[in-house]
């Protein structure tokens, strides 16, 4: 009985600790309107699951290995490419350890599309590893804006990489029965949604650039049409001073 009770005890710690739980929670709740109580019901029941093979595996494929390479040493060139964009050597240090990290999860989350052919046609559907590649250079190349790619840093990217090893580990199962699979497609789902807000966090932070284009396209008709106007101003004047001397 104690067993029992430290078991739904752990479970519940798990459940409501676990982000992956917390965004099926929400997806259940508010996208797919499966009810209050449902929700709660189905979430434990996944954060069960997710507990059961995160145990059994534990030498398995993780999210805290995917952070384990080292970072390299800082060049000379790189460290004066920062300083030119205004970061200190604290901000250095953290921003290279933040996109480290996120580098990491990335190698990870496009091993674990191609392991799975449901999890590579989501992948395909959605474009994440190209989005997410993009948008790393994205923001290798301007420092200055990581606080514009929080959501994408510490929740979407992460949070993609544990559904899609959770996912995996599940699906590695030998014998499946109805929950499983039930969890299998609920798991799957939540990851499609995961993988449209990463594409909606490389659109929001490339939109600035689309804003600037549209800055510089107006600015670019402006001064067109000054020059276009002067010239006409001259050949008027020109013309004039043209029929002055036929008189």
């Amino acid at each position: 009985m104690k067993k029992l009770l430290k078991n739904i005890s752990d479970i519940l710690s798990y459940t409501i600790g676990s982000i992956s739980c917390l965004l099926i929670f929400i997806l259940l709740l508010f996208f797919f309107k499966v009810g209050l109580l449902l929700s709660i019901l189905w979430t434990v029941l996944i954060g069960g699951v997710f507990l059961f093979f995160k145990r059994k595996n534990k030498n398995g494929t993780s999210l805290q290995k995917a952070t384990d390479e080292k970072l390299q040493r800082l060049t000379s060139e790189k460290e004066d490419f920062y300083l030119q964009q205004g970061l200190s050597k604290e901000e250095m240090i953290f921003f290279r350890e933040t996109m480290n990290t996120a580098k990491n999860q990335i190698v990870l989350l496009e091993k674990n599309f191609i392991q799975v052919s449901k999890l590579k046609a989501i992948e395909t559907r959605n474009d994440t590893i190209q989005l997410t590649k993009s948008l790393f250079k994205e923001i290798v190349e301007e420092p200055r804006r990581l606080h514009e790619v929080d959501q994408f840093l510490y929740v979407h990217l992460p949070s993609l990489v544990e559904l899609t090893s959770k996912y995996i580990e599940i699906n590695q199962h030998k014998v499946k029965n109805k929950a499983t699979f039930d969890v299998l497609d609920k798991s799957a789902t939540t990851i499609d949604q995961m993988c449209q807000l990463i594409a909606t966090d490389y659109e929001h932070f490339m939109s600035n650039d689309l804003e600037d284009m549209d800055i510089e396209l107006e600015l670019a008709k402006q001064t067109l049409a000054r020059d276009n106007e002067a010239t006409n101003v001259t050949e008027n004047e020109d013309s004039n001073e043209s029929l002055k001397e036929r008189l």
